[in-house]
């Protein structure tokens, strides 16, 4: 008698490979368009933690003042940058201040655009040493939207902030005596102009 199996038994095996397979690719595929969402999310997602840590110098953002104040005092001191190809000059009007801790303070950046034009800007920020950021806490700043100066024009761009008290509590921050918070002004990207030709074609699809 031959032991070798009988014809149904081919087809069968043959069918649980290919399902197999099958299975497999499906795996693969569902990683690979998993791996491309995460990707995609990583910035904004990147972002979102930063701002809510203070993780890469990232400062905070406040509506009001602690209620009680705290006890140490730290010098804050103030930077100011422009990106390469703004027509801006930038500084801050005072270098550092010593401020306690839940006390707010008002400092201010003087602005001038030097260009014959309209000119829009974007500052972006953060704290260093990079562990101060969850502690560095904003309740009003310029950096929160653009800005446009018109040709040669000068302002006075506030920034109101003040340190949490909760830093006290902190080990990494009991030997952080200074805090630099630190602005780069970039320039807008220019906004696309609305042409005469779209004018007309939106126009040509009204109805009569």
């Amino acid at each position: 008698m031959s032991d070798s199996p009988s014809p149904e038994a081919g087809p069968s095996r043959n069918a649980g490979s290919t399902g197999g397979k099958a299975l497999s690719a499906i795996l693969v595929t569902g990683v690979i368009f998993g791996m491309l969402g995460l990707s995609f999310a990583a910035v904004p997602l990147y972002r979102m933690f930063c701002a809510a840590t203070g993780y890469g110098g990232t400062t905070q953002v406040a509506k009001e003042a602690p209620a009680a104040p705290g006890q140490r005092e730290i010098i804050v001191r103030f930077d100011a940058n422009v990106a390469r190809g703004l027509p801006w000059s930038f500084a801050p009007e005072t270098a550092q201040i010593r401020l306690r801790t839940g006390t707010v303070a008002t400092v201010f950046y003087k602005v001038t655009n030097q260009a014959d034009h309209e000119v829009s800007a974007q500052a972006m920020y953060n704290v260093t040493p990079e562990n101060s950021g969850g502690y560095f806490d904003k309740i009003s700043c310029f950096c929160f939207s653009e800005q446009t100066l018109a040709a040669h024009e000068t302002v006075d761009m506030p920034v109101v902030f003040f340190l949490d008290p909760a830093l006290e509590q902190d080990a990494t921050m009991k030997g952080v005596d200074q805090i630099t918070l630190s602005y780069t002004f970039f320039a807008s990207k220019p906004k696309a102009p609305v042409t005469a030709s779209s004018d007309h074609r939106e126009g040509a699809d009204k109805p009569l």
